[in-house]
């Protein structure tokens, strides 16, 4: 079986972060591990507080996932700090791991902020060019890039701008009035639109963390970069889709709306009286 490594921050309530990369892996075929960059204390309505793990023991939880079962992706989504940015890059290049995908967590759904400003460059010199892509949203790009992103032809100036900066590929994602569903990607010196078709559903609460761990899921599995966002959107559709409720704030998707066998049945009366209200 394949597997597949996530750095990043927690979510209590299971949307985002840490939760929601371990529920998109596991879903997308692979086996989920887990680095934890951060204790986040935060919900659909938003963050309370952020709680940085020592650099130190970031080495030794990413130190003892390669010494005992070898990654075949790493998903990195909130670093908040430069020291853990150094120190989860140094870990990884010492190791050689491959398939590494960045989503660059900047800001959470909610409007709070997950790392502190100065550890913008950090992420810029450290991790990009460690990674087979990068994941910025458009206001994340913006930050990245310096650029203002209002059309799609500033969604390819700004991931090119990025990819040339700090060399790798990156997936700018749309979403944000900009281009409905739409994701560019630029590699390798050119650049391939992948078209979606917007959800009508306000509860959107970790698609970030569910992108980027489904292409490195699909990474894992061998699929090249093209075919790992495609599968990546068609799963985060699906997830959308599925139009869960939950919270009081921007809720979480369903991530395993596609879970299927005996051990996900719901207990018969209650699916009974479900279907007749």
């Amino acid at each position: 079986m394949k597997t597949a490594l996530s750095i990043a921050g927690t979510d209590p309530s299971g949307g985002a972060g840490i939760q929601a990369d371990l529920k998109t892996m596991t879903m997308n075929g692979v086996f989920a591990m887990s680095a934890i960059t951060a204790l986040v204390a935060q919900n659909t309505t938003g963050v309370r507080e952020i709680v940085e793990i020592a650099p130190e023991f970031l080495r030794q939880q990413i130190d003892a996932v390669f010494e005992d079962i070898v990654p075949d992706a790493v998903k990195i989504g909130m670093v908040p700090s430069s020291s853990l940015i150094e120190a989860t890059a140094e870990r990884l290049s010492f190791y050689q791991a491959k398939n590494v995908v960045v989503d660059p967590v900047m800001v959470a759904t909610s409007g709070d902020r997950l790392i502190l400003k100065e550890a913008v460059d950090t992420l810029k010199s450290r991790l990009f060019p460690l990674a087979a892509v990068v994941t910025p949203n458009i206001p994340e790009a913006e930050i990245l890039s310096g650029m203002t992103i209002r059309s799609r032809a500033e969604i390819e100036a700004a991931a090119r701008h990025i990819s040339d900066a700090c060399g790798c590929a990156v997936l700018l994602k749309g979403g944000h009035k900009v281009s409905d569903a739409n994701d560019f990607l630029y590699a390798g010196g050119t650049g391939k639109w992948f078209c979606g078709t917007r959800i009508d559903n306000p509860n959107t609460h970790g698609t970030g963390c569910t992108l980027s761990s489904a292409v490195a899921a699909n990474l894992a599995k061998e699929f090249d970069l093209t075919e790992s966002i495609g599968r990546a959107k068609a799963y985060l559709s699906g997830a959308l889709g599925a139009m869960l409720d939950l919270g009081r704030g921007r809720g979480p998707m369903q991530h395993n709306f596609n879970l299927t066998g005996e051990f996900a049945e719901e207990k018969e009366e209650q699916h009974e009286n479900k279907t007749s209200i």
